[in-house]
């Protein structure tokens, strides 16, 4: 007999099985028969052992199976499973009070170690220090006003400050790298971007010999520079990076890791205290299913993965991309924002369902709402903001996703 299946006790399936409670509590009681290999079944409701039994019966052990079957389909829970659950209920109380308290020293024992300094800029919840003063402001990305940071932030924000590998995986246009960017322009740090769809090789990343002036020189790639001056670097698409360039990165993965410069003798790379390392991933751990939607995309393997803090970064909720919307562009009401928020949310199922065969950022979003409110068009602002960019399928389908959302008629309310 399947005990898993019919969550039974150890003891076999003999007992008492309730729904309901009070006057509509109804019961099954199961208990050996005199008959060899039988069970006798009875049914009655109220307290159970009490009352008229209204079913009286024999059954072997395959009808008892399906009998079973059929009682926790319909919501019969065995007294005994109860038993089980409520000691259950109690260990879990149990570690969530330990959990609790470890937190708790947890927090106590960082505050002991570190106090914030009084310039700190605060990310949502965590104090970050701010960047030396000497970071070229060339390379310091530009503050958006409107930049919403969600509850998402104040793990990665920690784990920037405790120098943590962090990898940020989703689709694309979900914003993974305009995260770190916002982070870093708050902070005032630095920034160096390397791509890795087909743009990067590995003499870039590393650097490499040159004639320069009738002399041989050596020019750092960007992982060098941005491990001596103390920049973030985020590799972008990660997953499209060559097997070098992974070789590469392995040793500077590890806690205090260095990079080792065969090409210049073995010189050894220290990094600056300032030095962070971040990538972005389409296709990596649990965004791999949709590989098939990124050609040409590796797969990376676990040992690589596990030397990152890898976090799913999904696309803003509907409520919070509507907000945005309005904190870019004031003069849109909530009505207005909102209906754009779900219409972008509404392609954005479509692509995942591979109906569209490209997605729809928050970028686009804004880019279409800036021309609504110059155009009052609905129609004419899609055109350069959505449809041009796509297939003319594609651009059809956006078009009924539009239209079912019944968006206003004429340019009525568009222009704010």
């Amino acid at each position: 007999m399947n005990t898993q299946a019919l969550a039974v006790h150890d003891n076999g399936p003999e007992g008492v099985y309730l729904r309901g409670s009070g006057a509509a509590r109804e019961w099954w009681r199961v208990s050996l028969s005199e008959r060899a290999h039988m069970f006798r079944i009875e049914h009655g409701h109220g307290a159970a052992g009490s009352g008229a039994v209204d079913i009286d019966t024999v059954v072997d052990l395959d009808n008892l199976e399906a009998k079973l079957l059929k009682w926790r389909r319909e919501g019969f829970v065995s007294v005994a499973g109860r038993e089980d659950e409520a000691r259950a209920v109690a260990a879990g109380s149990r570690f969530a009070m330990e959990l609790e308290r470890a937190v708790e020293l947890q927090r106590e024992a960082r505050a002991a170690e570190q106090t914030a300094p009084t310039e700190a800029v605060r990310i949502g919840g965590v104090a970050m220090p701010p960047a030396p003063e000497s970071t070229p402001s060339a390379l310091v990305p530009r503050i958006n006003d409107a930049y919403l940071f969600t509850a998402r932030a104040d793990d990665i924000a920690l784990d920037i400050v405790e120098n943590r590998r962090v990898m940020l995986i989703g689709h694309t246009g979900s914003g993974k790298t305009s995260f770190i960017e916002q982070v870093a322009a708050r902070t005032g740090h630095g920034v160096l971007r390397a791509n890795m769809n087909g743009q990067t090789t590995i003499g870039d990343f590393v650097g490499f010999w040159t004639v320069k002036g009738g002399e041989t020189v050596w020019v750092d790639g960007v992982l060098p520079v941005a491990m001596r001056e103390g920049y973030w670097l985020i590799i972008d698409e990660l997953d499209f990076a060559e097997p070098s360039i992974l070789a590469v990165l392995t040793a500077v993965l590890e806690p205090n890791g260095r990079l080792l410069l065969k090409e210049r003798g073995n010189e050894i790379v220290e990094p600056h205290p300032s030095f962070r390392l971040f990538a972005t991933a389409n296709a990596a751990g649990a965004m791999s299913a949709y590989r098939h939607l990124y050609q040409g995309a590796n797969l990376l393997n676990e040992a690589f993965l596990d030397r990152w803090r890898v976090y799913l970064f999904d696309y803003l909720s509907k409520e919070e991309e509507a907000e945005v919307l309005r904190r870019t562009l004031p003069a849109l009401t909530p009505s207005i924002a909102q209906t754009l928020a779900a219409i972008a949310a509404d392609c954005r199922a479509a692509f995942a369902r591979e109906d569209l065969a490209s997605t729809f950022s928050t970028r686009r979003l804004i880019d279409w709402a800036e021309l609504m409110l110059r155009t009052g068009d609905v129609e004419r602002a899609a055109g350069p903001a959505i449809y041009a960019k796509v297939s003319a399928e594609d651009a059809a389908l956006i078009r009924s996703i539009i239209r079912h959302h019944a968006i206003f008629d004429a340019g009525d309310g568009a222009s704010g």
